[in-house]
C-alpha cells in the first residue's frame, strides 16, 4: 500500500534521516520505533502529508503523494488517511457525536446510518452513551478513546499513530491495540510511532530509526 523510497529530511544543515526504504502493506500493522529525536513524528507527519520530505517518494498505490496537488492532498486525507495525533486532535468546544460525525464519508452520512455507527463506536471504545458530552469535559484517556472511536467511524485504509499510548494506563492501552490490530485485521496498514515495548511487541513488523538519523 505505502512504499517509501529514499526518503530524506532535512533542517539546515542538520539530516534527521535519510536513506529511508520500506513498505507497509494492507493488513500489516509496523511499530515505529527509535530513541527521542530520532524523528519518528516527523516521519509519519511526511507519510501524512503534514510535512514535506527534503528527498525521496511516499508511493500510495503507485502514485507519489509527495507531489499531489492541494486538492490532491485533500482528497487523500480525506479518503484514506486516519490519524491518530498524540494530542487527540479534537474539537474541543463541541460534542462526541459531533466530533465523530465529521469523519463520516458522504456517502454514509445519512441519519440512520450515522446513529448505529457512532454508537457502536463509542460502544467498543467503552464510552457508550456519551454521544452528548462536551470534549473539553474529558479526561485525556477519554479523549484519545474519543479519537479512537472517529477512527473506528472513518474506516480508514491507513491508520498512522504517534504514540497513541502515551497517556493511558495499560487496560486502555491494551483497548487501543486491540481496536488497531482488527482495524488492521480488516485490511488497514497501521503505523504506530511508539516507545512502548508492549506496543511494540503486538506489531507484526518493527522498523528502526537510530540516533545517527539514518534508517536502521
Amino acid at each position: 500500500m505505502i512504499e517509501i523510497q529514499n526518503l530524506s529530511k532535512n533542517f539546515g544543515s542538520r539530516t534527521l534521516w535519510s536513506g529511508i526504504d520500506t513498505t507497509v502493506n494492507r493488513g500489516e500493522m509496523v511499530a515505529l520505533v527509535g530513541p527521542s529525536g530520532s524523528g519518528k513524528s516527523t516521519l509519519l507527519n511526511c507519510i501524512g502529508l503534514l510535512e514535506k520530505p527534503s528527498a525521496g517518494a511516499v508511493l500510495y498505490e503507485g502514485k507519489d503523494v509527495t507531489r499531489f496537488t492541494r486538492n490532491g492532498v485533500r482528497r487523500f486525507r480525506r479518503d484514506v488517511l486516519g490519524y491518530l495525533f498524540q494530542n487527540y486532535a479534537l474539537i474541543e468546544n463541541t460534542t462526541v457525536a459531533a466530533n465523530l460525525e465529521i469523519a463520516l464519508k458522504p456517502q454514509r452520512s445519512r441519519r440512520g446510518e450515522f446513529d448505529t455507527t457512532v454508537s457502536e463506536a463509542l460502544e467498543r471504545v467503552g464510552l457508550a452513551g456519551r454521544e452528548g458530552d462536551q470534549v473539553h469535559q474529558l479526561s485525556g484517556g477519554e479523549q484519545q478513546r474519543v479519537a479512537l472511536a472517529r477512527l473506528i467511524v472513518k474506516r480508514p485504509a491507513l491508520v498512522l499513530a504517534d504514540e497513541p499510548t502515551g497517556a493511558l494506563d495499560h487496560v486502555n492501552t491494551t483497548m487501543v491495540i486491540d481496536v488497531l490490530r482488527e482495524m488492521r485485521a480488516a485490511g488497514c496498514a497501521v503505523v504506530i510511532a511508539t516507545h512502548s515495548g508492549h506496543v511494540r511487541d503486538r506489531c507484526d513488523t518493527v522498523f528502526a530509526l537510530n540516533e545517527k538519523s539514518s534508517a536502521a
